[in-house]
């Protein structure tokens, strides 16, 4: 059996997004393009490695949160990730 997993996506805005899923569907399907945008900038001065392929939820949320920081203009994407207890 598999486990299924709720990301919670926290926004300085405001705004929470919650994405339910098994490890998988969330790095290859929601979360895909997140971390391929986060691995395009990690060659830049200052930036993070990003493992695009993370095997547990734990991984999946480290490298998310690189992601997105990695991805925006100043270093700071204003989100975070983090997983629902």
């Amino acid at each position: 059996m598999t486990k299924i997993y709720t990301v919670v996506c926290e926004r300085d805005r405001g705004s929470n997004l919650k994405f339910t899923g098994t490890i998988e569907e969330l790095v290859n399907g929601v979360f895909g393009y997140t971390l391929d945008c986060g691995r395009s900038y990690q060659h830049e001065k200052g930036n993070s490695k990003i493992n695009t392929n993370p095997k547990s939820a734990a991984s999946l949320i480290t490298n998310l949160n690189k992601a997105v920081n990695n991805s925006a203009a100043n270093g700071y994407a204003g989100k975070r990730y983090f997983l629902m207890p």
